[in-house]
């Protein structure tokens, strides 16, 4: 009896187990504590302020090295700035960059999607050329021809982003729109009476959310290396604001000698990036419903 019951019991934890490894706990970990942690309450886990040195402390190594000191984890950069707390006060930069990039960019590029996709005609042609031009676009070029116009900002870095990607969104959201309006359904609701907006908000949208969800996503992470790209360029987000791109652009001439510096910032891009692609690899499969019957 005790056999069975223990059996019973191994069958139920590794049901729960199987269970647990369909999501992706290894990307969530990482983004959490990498990212959304830091982001939402830097203040409270950053261990000094981020704009605050001394030169007394610049270029001290990180904890594990000879000349390294407790009060430093990851070191200090050459104004005697704590590596630890700029990193979690630019995951704060990053994500709002994101976010309101991706917000703006995702709602114009999915309405003038959904606009040329139900309509047709003339109507798709203006956006589709629209479209055409903005995927032209020499981005770095752009950049810093509005960076030199407006100056660094988190406005010229949002600005940027929202030329570039809003395209992608219509592209796509136009795709999708396609295939959907030749449903019956469609047809029908057309007949009833309804209006064109109803049908396109209605109908329409919901049936393309789930692509619109996984795009934007996977943007998060290009949205962030752009940033930093940009930042990295000195077109994008000012001194002496701690943002990671700028972390790498300020260690650049340090890498042999104070490789902190720009390692730790690059690896805090590089991991918050990888588990934003998993986590949209993840959504993927899970909303496509093509890819849930295989």
């Amino acid at each position: 009896m005790e056999t069975l019951e223990l059996r019973v019991q191994k069958t139920g934890w590794i049901s729960k187990i199987k269970e647990i490894r369909r999501y992706p706990l290894i990307p969530i970990t990482v983004l959490l504590i990498v990212l959304v942690i830091p982001a939402a309450f830097a203040p409270l886990v950053a261990p000094h302020d981020p704009y605050k040195g001394g030169l007394s402390s610049r270029l001290i190594p990180p904890v594990w090295e000879s000349e390294g000191s407790s009060k430093h984890l990851l070191g200090t950069d050459k104004m005697g700035r704590d590596v630890l707390s700029k990193i979690i006060y630019g995951a704060r930069i990053s994500v709002i960059i994101a976010g309101i990039s991706i917000l703006v960019s995702g709602a114009l590029g999915t309405v003038l999607g959904l606009i040329a996709g139900y309509f047709g005609g003339w109507v798709d042609a203006i956006i589709m050329r629209l479209v055409d031009i903005s995927l032209s676009i020499p981005i770095v070029l752009f950049a810093l021809v509005l960076a030199s116009v407006l100056g660094p900002s988190q406005t010229t870095v949002v600005t940027v982003v929202v030329v570039l990607l809003w395209s992608r969104y219509a592209r796509l959201i136009r795709g999708e729109t396609l295939t959907v309006v030749i449903q019956d359904y469609i047809l029908r609701a057309k007949v009833s009476g309804s209006s064109d907006m109803r049908i396109i908000f209605k109908h329409v949208l919901p049936n393309v959310a789930n692509s619109l969800l996984v795009l934007a996503t996977l943007q998060v992470g290009f949205v962030i290396i752009l940033e930093a790209t940009l930042s990295f360029l000195g077109a994008g987000i000012p001194r002496p604001t701690p943002a990671w791109g700028l972390m790498v652009a300020d260690g650049r001439d340090l890498v042999i000698s104070a490789w902190w510096v720009s390692l730790f910032p690059g690896i805090a891009i590089m991991l918050v990036v990888l588990g934003m692609n998993l986590l949209g690899d993840w959504l993927r499969d899970r909303l496509d419903p093509k890819q849930r019957q295989i």
